[in-house]
């Protein structure tokens, strides 16, 4: 093991509690996990159901009879190993060196992250934090191994061991069943009256490997830093898509809006560890099982935004927009959110002002307007590098950075590639308009210009044009051209596009 390393673990020993629980706020109302099976037995139980007598290990008969109404759902191992994988994402935005720790614990090395984070209390403070953020109620213990940070964690945490010399009068008395190790070979010890670690690194070491393996000794090893313990690093998958299963059936989609609160934060996550923004997300409500047995498909909610976010504040609020659209058909037992589409997203630069680190999430006007009237409803535009004025812009796609087929498009604007260009009005008119019968009633008086637009001679929709910026009679400004493509000097006035 180098030396000056420091092991953070966060053990999770509520997470199949926890993977139900964190999709609804807090409440008195009693709520365990079941195994599951033909005689299922309680896996774990909140506070209100203890407080109503119900144990872990209980039949599920004898809790129905402590409180008839409590809420119950069977253990879900895949939520709770995607729950690791989401508090690992979490781990790294704090270091890169981070590691899973089945089935309930994760191991970062925290020691090159203590300075950048303002100190070991506030970076510990940090990590603690952001997981109960996410509705996870870790134990954290540290010390300079991997393996020794994990037993201090199961152990409940405790003093932290920051010096490899400490460990072995931290370890030795500690139970030998906080080791990985089979029941049989626990059995044997312990009927040997062998039930500490520092009862077993008593022992000789070859007659310890020899009657059990050699794995005793080498978790004692690794645990005590006088053998190394690679650890395999963990990474973020390149797509994400979590499911959040829900404590009961929801019927109002306002109830929804912490669960998908969560599971925005994992995203958050999730994107920052990637270096990514989302750009379209679809959410998920998946229906009660026999209501999917009928044929009764999951609601589907996508979004598409206006440019790569990842902010928890932004995401959040354009899914409540969208939500508050929804007619839910039937219940529903899950939420499944899922990122569709991504691009590259820099990171910010800290401020050197303690003010600067607060973001002030502003959710653009277009992506409220599309939240509320719908994708189809609003346009986004892009320029193109075209000279023509009715063919310089075209519908994109839903992210600003694409570029989309041209097509014709109603009072669009017209972009302006450079500061120093001619200016141009903010709308253009469908089609240019005739103002020979204006400008005989009243004179207009020309304020810039002329600006000489002539292209299209390629494709059969040329023009030639001079452009000026004129006011009108009554005082509102106007863009106007004289059409000059027949070769005469003094061709018809056009108002082709309005200032504001």
């Amino acid at each position: 093991m180098s030396r000056g390393m420091l092991w953070a673990c966060l053990l999770l020993p509520s997470l199949s509690l926890d993977v139900f629980a964190r999709a609804a706020p807090p409440n008195a109302r009693a709520f365990v996990v079941a195994s599951g099976g033909h005689h299922p037995r309680v896996v774990a139980a909140n506070a209100a159901a203890a407080a109503a007598g119900i144990r872990r290990d209980q039949l599920v008969s004898a809790a129905f009879a402590l409180a008839p109404d409590v809420l119950m759902r069977d253990r879900d191992v895949a939520a709770e190993e995607q729950a690791l994988r989401d508090v690992a994402t979490l781990l790294l935005a704090f270091t890169p060196q981070v590691s899973l720790a089945p089935p309930n614990a994760i191991v970062a090395e925290i020691a090159g992250s203590v300075r950048l984070f303002g100190g070991l209390p506030r970076l510990l403070e940090g990590l603690v934090h952001e997981a109960q953020a996410r509705g996870y109620e870790p134990v954290l213990a540290l010390a300079p191994t991997p393996a020794a940070a994990l037993l201090l964690a199961r152990a409940g945490g405790g003093e932290p061991v920051l010096e490899a010399a400490q460990l072995p009068s931290a370890l030795s008395p500690l139970p030998l069943a906080l080791l990985d190790l089979d029941a049989e070979t626990l059995a044997i010890l312990d009927a040997a009256a062998i039930t500490t670690l520092g009862d077993a690194r008593a022992l000789p070491r070859a007659g310890l490997a020899r009657r059990f393996g050699p794995q005793v000794v080498d978790m004692l090893d690794r645990a005590l830093a006088e053998a190394p313990d690679p650890r395999e690093p963990f990474r973020p998958p390149p797509r994400f898509e979590r499911k959040l299963p829900l404590p009961a059936p929801v019927d109002e989609v306002e109830a929804l809006g912490f669960g998908v609160n969560r599971l925005v934060a994992d995203l958050s996550s999730w994107l920052l560890a990637r270096g990514l923004g989302v750009t379209r997300l679809s959410l998920a409500l998946v229906h009660e099982r026999y209501l999917r047995e009928r044929g009764i498909a999951p609601t589907l909610v996508t979004f598409a935004l206006g440019a790569p976010a990842r902010a928890p504040a932004h995401l959040h609020a354009v899914l409540r927009e969208r939500l508050a659209r929804i007619a839910l058909p039937a219940p529903v037992e899950s939420i499944v959110l899922a990122s569709d589409e991504t691009a590259p997203l820099a990171g910010r630069n800290l401020g050197l002002l303690p003010e600067n680190e607060a973001d002030a999430v502003v959710v653009p006007l277009v992506e409220r307007l599309r939240s509320r009237l719908g994708d189809d409803a609003v346009a986004t535009l892009a320029a193109l590098p075209e000279h023509r004025p009715e063919l310089a812009a075209c519908e994109a796609a839903p992210h600003a950075a694409a570029v989309a087929t041209p097509k014709k498009l109603p009072r669009r604007p017209h972009a302006q590639p450079r500061t120093s260009a001619p200016p141009r009005p903010v709308w253009l008119l469908d089609e240019a308009q005739s103002l020979r019968a204006e400008i005989e009633a009243k004179p207009w008086v020309l304020r810039d210009g002329p600006e000489r637009i002539e292209s299209g001679w390629w494709d059969g929709r040329d023009l030639r044009r001079d452009y000026f910026v004129a006011e009108r009679p009554d005082g509102a400004i106007a863009w106007i051209y004289r059409d000059h493509r027949y070769g005469t000097d003094d061709g018809e006035w056009f108002l082709h596009g309005l200032f504001a």
